[in-house]
């Protein structure tokens, strides 16, 4: 699959039960993370088990792009040869993130503090959405960026020629606008403090100080208080990227909903600002079962067993869970359908301004397979209708966005009639074995 280029209509339908093992790629976070930390680390990192993505692929092209050495050796083994932090070198062209909102956010934050200027372009989905959040905060520390009306890209951003250490309240949960703060922090002397009203996945603490950096974690009246000392030297690492738990959402969520399944999807990151869809789906009823619990790489890791799971109740999903989960909404409200009675989703705005406005593209493409939808400016509802009864035979618009995409083709093992995508060719951003993986548990999905 690729994620740019010609469309690629896909569609699924009912088949016989999902069975097997589902091995999912690695984490699509940790994988950004380890490329750039990698990078502004002084020798030479190793990587096991990265996403190769095409939104990683274009943040390993971005690295290259900075002076470090991106070595791929095959079968998700990487090597990064890093500069440094503030040794990026001012690169000869445009930075193309393609359609990765983490990588772009991430790389605008890394090289804020240095004093290059640097075009960062993507695909027309990461150019519809504002950059406003990130440019903000790493205009404190004395970037410049110039965009599109509305802050949106292309855009060019200046790094700080004195960078200053900075204070700053994320004002939305949003783990990308938290670490590209950390990251420009890295350049900046002294002390750089961000703070969180509400807690978000939290990679780029540990992975910094995995990679040395001096960093503290604290709760207080005011929230999540990070304090980061600026300028280190970064040490190399090793990495053994876990496999990513958004992806693994997708045979898990497939095997709770078509009849008789049991899928096994082993070595899952089961990072507490990650897990809020695995929590849920088992409030819900879900049979989901963690085997082999243990840590790798200083994350909790399992193997998830889903099976077949026609019982599931709707439920009001807690407003404060949505930071863990805010990439598992379309799949989960797809889960929804499936239930008895509503299930309540709140306090996910963030939602309106992903890959595409979320809420708006499921809320379409449910209620045209015949499911009830109520949804305002940052909550929805799904009216489930109990396995068996959800009719299908829609096709829906993607809208450039691969869990869109996805979340549809799963829901079209168990409605009565087929679904259909018009484009699943974004689905190769984060998942691009997606197709194989699931025709091999037995899944009827495919190109249409």
């Amino acid at each position: 699959m690729s994620g740019h280029g010609d469309p690629i209509p896909m569609m699924s339908q009912r088949g016989p039960a999902l069975c097997g093992e589902a091995h999912v790629p690695g984490d699509k976070s940790i994988s950004h993370r380890s490329l750039i930390l990698g990078a502004m680390a002084v020798g030479e990192t190793k990587i096991e088990g990265l996403l190769e993505g095409q939104d990683v692929l274009d943040t390993a092209k971005a690295m290259r792009a900075f002076g470090a050495e991106v070595t791929d050796h095959g079968e998700g083994r990487w090597s990064v040869h890093g500069v440094g932090v503030g040794g990026f070198a001012e690169p000869a062209g445009v930075i193309d993130c393609g359609n990765s909102g983490t990588g772009v956010r991430l790389i605008m934050g890394a090289m804020a503090t240095t004093p290059i200027t640097v075009t960062f372009t993507g695909d027309a989905s990461l150019c519809s959405r504002p950059m406003g959040r990130v440019t903000d905060p790493l205009a404190l520390f004395g970037a410049k960026a110039e965009g599109r009306e509305g802050g949106r890209l292309p855009m060019t951003i200046t790094g700080a020629v004195e960078p200053m250490p900075v204070r700053y309240t994320v004002p939305v949960p949003s783990a990308q606008v938290k670490s590209a703060v950390l990251l420009a922090g890295l350049g900046a002397p002294g002390k750089t403090v961000v703070i969180e009203t509400e807690a978000t996945r939290d990679h780029t603490e540990r992975m910094l100080a995995g990679f040395g950096a001096e960093l503290t974690v604290e709760e207080s009246g005011e929230g999540r208080v990070i304090t980061l000392t600026g300028q280190p030297e970064l040490r190399p690492q090793h990495i053994v990227v876990p496999r990513d738990p958004s992806s693994a959402a997708f045979p898990v969520c497939a095997a709770l909903i078509a009849e008789g399944s049991d899928v096994l999807v082993p070595n899952i990151g089961l990072n507490p600002t990650r897990a809020g869809l695995f929590e849920t789906l088992r409030e819900m009823g879900a049979d989901l079962t963690y085997e082999n619990p243990r840590e790798e790489g200083g994350e909790p890791v399992a193997d998830l067993r889903a099976r077949f799971s026609p019982n599931m109740k709707g439920i009001e999903v807690p407003p404060a869970r949505a930071a863990s989960m805010i990439d598992e909404y379309p799949v989960l409200s797809v889960v929804a359908a499936f239930a008895q009675g509503p299930t309540v989703m709140r306090g996910v705005k963030e939602l309106r301004v992903k890959e595409s406005d979320r809420i708006d593209a499921m809320a379409q493409g449910l209620r045209a397979a015949g499911v009830e939808v109520e949804e305002g400016e940052d909550w929805w509802i799904v009216h489930g209708r109990g396995q068996g009864n959800v009719p299908g035979g829609a096709t829906v618009e993607s809208r450039l966005d691969h869990r869109i995409a996805m979340s549809f083709l799963v829901m079209g093992l168990a409605t009565t009639e087929p679904m259909r995508v018009d484009d699943g060719g974004p689905i190769a951003t984060s998942f691009p074995v997606f197709e194989p993986l699931m025709t091999g548990l037995g899944a009827k999905v495919g190109r249409a």
